[in-house]
């Protein structure tokens, strides 16, 4: 299958990115963070989470930030919401946007919200319904679909079945998330058969974590099956909880620069988007996880 020739970047840094740093940030600095964000072309960003703060400290405010956001219209500006009473809150905060989440494995779903598949799933229902009726899109995720920390390797044809569900469901599109990124090429490359025989890969999109160090040779598996969304994070922001000190979430710079090594448009300005990442790593007083972003003053760039 030949390449897409476009791709559009999901970034996940201000929400799945934030929500696993250590130093929290203000409302104002989560303000500055998504407004230089959009300034870089992105056209997708994830602004935040409605889960209770109990549970997720970072994510605290979202609301707030949310209304604070100046809007444009060329980014859509989303929110993670659990259930019902955090889809009332998201549509409060004028979302475009929400997104739902599920796990491939019966152990993560526990231990994760605890419930099972099938009870998170049917949990989704009212808040589809609010949804629809609100006329607000909603998008899926999907988490280890490529290993659990609990239960070892998944099976392609268990991912697809919850895949399926969440798309029937009325998800418009699905993310499939290597939670603890211990995904391959190959698996990869089937994995998205599999969800593909019940979900038109137009709908299908890429959540890869680089904790070994696979995300990039997976998005590029990916589209080779002829995904064009793919999720990730400026700065690697966000830790791996289930692998100490390894990296969570792929770098937007990293995917970027591949991207554009492969002749594909994104609408998006790598130098910006470093920059973003610099200040914002700088904010949290961490390093970059970018390796782009690490390498690019070496070769002149400034």
């Amino acid at each position: 299958m030949t390449l897409p020739t476009q791709v559009t970047l999901v970034e996940v840094g201000p929400r799945d990115g934030l929500q696993n740093e250590a130093t929290p940030l203000t409302v104002q600095d989560k303000v500055n963070f998504i407004r230089a964000l959009a300034d870089t072309g992105l056209s997708y960003i994830e602004a935040g989470s409605f889960v209770s703060p109990k549970w997720v400290p970072q994510m605290a405010g979202s609301g707030a930030v949310l209304g604070a956001i100046e809007r444009r219209e060329d980014v859509t500006d989303a929110a993670l919401t659990p259930n019902l009473r955090g889809f009332e809150d998201a549509i409060n905060a004028r979302v475009d946007e929400v997104a739902v989440f599920a796990a491939a494995t019966e152990s993560f779903s526990q231990k994760n919200i605890n419930c099972s598949i099938s009870e998170s799933l049917k949990r989704f229902e009212p808040l589809m319904a609010a949804a629809k009726k609100a006329k607000i899109p909603v998008r899926g995720y999907v988490s280890c679909v490529l290993g659990c920390p609990y239960e070892g390797a998944v099976a392609p044809e268990q991912v697809a079945s919850v895949a399926k569900a969440l798309y029937e469901m009325g998800c418009r599109e699905v993310s499939l998330g290597d939670t603890i990124g211990t995904g391959t090429p190959t698996a990869t490359r089937e994995l998205i058969e599999a969800v593909a025989a019940h979900i038109p890969r137009e709908h299908i999109a890429g959540h890869f974590h680089d904790t070994y160090g696979q995300a990039l040779a997976n998005i590029y598996a990916s589209l080779l099956e002829g995904v064009s969304v793919f999720d990730s994070s400026v700065a690697g922001l966000g830790g791996c909880p289930y692998a100490k000190g390894a990296s969570g979430n792929v770098a937007t710079e990293d995917v970027l620069y591949m991207l554009q090594g492969l002749g594909i448009e994104t609408g998006v300005d790598l130098e910006a988007i470093i920059q973003v990442g610099n200040r914002i790593s700088q904010r949290l007083r961490r390093p970059n996880s970018s390796r782009v972003a690490q390498a690019w003053p070496t070769k002149g760039h400034q």
